[in-house]
Order: C-alpha cells, then sequence, then structure tokens
C-alpha cells in the first residue's frame, strides 16, 4: 500500500543528518576521555561529524540506511529486499551514489595523509564507550605533542 506523500516528506524531514543521537554519545564520551575536536568541518571532503585536525583523524557516524549499510556487507539484492517497494530503482541508485561518493570523500581525505575513521551508527549506539576508546588511541597515537 503506497504511502501518503505529505508523510513520506514529514517523516524524511524529520531524519537528522547532524547531531543525532550516536554521534552525540560518541562526543560526550571522547570528551570524557579529555580529547577535544571541531565538527563538522566544511573545509573538508565529506564534510566530517568529528575532527581532530593536529592528529589529522577524520570521523563519520554514518547512518545505516543513507550511507548503505545493508548495500555495502550483503549487496545490492539484499538492499532492494530491505526496501519498499516505492521507488526501489530510485532509492537503489541514490545510495549506491551515497556509497560512492563516502568512498569518494575518504580516499581524498587520505591522500592528504588524515586517517578515516567510518562507523556505522547502529554500531556506535550499541557500544560507544568501545568505539570511544577506539578513536583515543588513534587521536593519541596520531598527535604530534603525544610523541
Amino acid at each position: 500500500m503506497a504511502q501518503d506523500p505529505a508523510f513520506v516528506s514529514r517523516r524524511m524531514a524529520a531524519v537528522r543528518s547532524t547531531n543525532n543521537a550516536a554521534e552525540v554519545a560518541l562526543r560526550k564520551a571522547l570528551h570524557r576521555l579529555g580529547l577535544r575536536y571541531r565538527l563538522y568541518d566544511s573545509a573538508l571532503p565529506g564534510r566530517p561529524d568529528i575532527v581532530f585536525a593536529s592528529a589529522r583523524v577524520a570521523v563519520f557516524v554514518d547512518g545505516d540506511y543513507w550511507h548503505g549499510r545493508v548495500l555495502v556487507e550483503q549487496g545490492s539484492r539484499a538492499f532492494r529486499r530491505s526496501i519498499g517497494p516505492t521507488n526501489r530503482a530510485y532509492w537503489l541508485v541514490k545510495i549506491r551514489r551515497n556509497v560512492a561518493r563516502d568512498a569518494e570523500h575518504a580516499a581524498v581525505l587520505r591522500a592528504a595523509g588524515w586517517r578515516v575513521i567510518r562507523l556505522w551508527e547502529k554500531d556506535v549506539k550499541a557500544d560507544v564507550e568501545r568505539y570511544a576508546h577506539r578513536i583515543a588511541r588513534i587521536v593519541r597515537r596520531r598527535t604530534p605533542s603525544a610523541r
């Protein structure tokens, strides 16, 4: 059964692209570990969610749907099964473009000497402390003053 376009539009508008629960929880955990960072640096490709400039570490907390987790981990067939029948071809093309754009941004950052950390939103929500500690280790290893 097709959904009312106005309802779908309201629902899609409510999706947060910044400051979602996983990002906020991760930032709080990083702050508790004594790390300081910048947010959404528009000067960097892909506008990373969390940036440790002196360590050259860029962290992206990717939404599972919008960044194509099922597509990346299980392939096109599984992704097609995971979405509704309305505009299925449109969504497959859109999410594939998002995945390709994410890879391109990561490649540009790596070529410029950045360490890119991509995390799935659902994983961060499930174990925020684990990811915060992992990021902290990487940042501390790469920070010039920590050497």
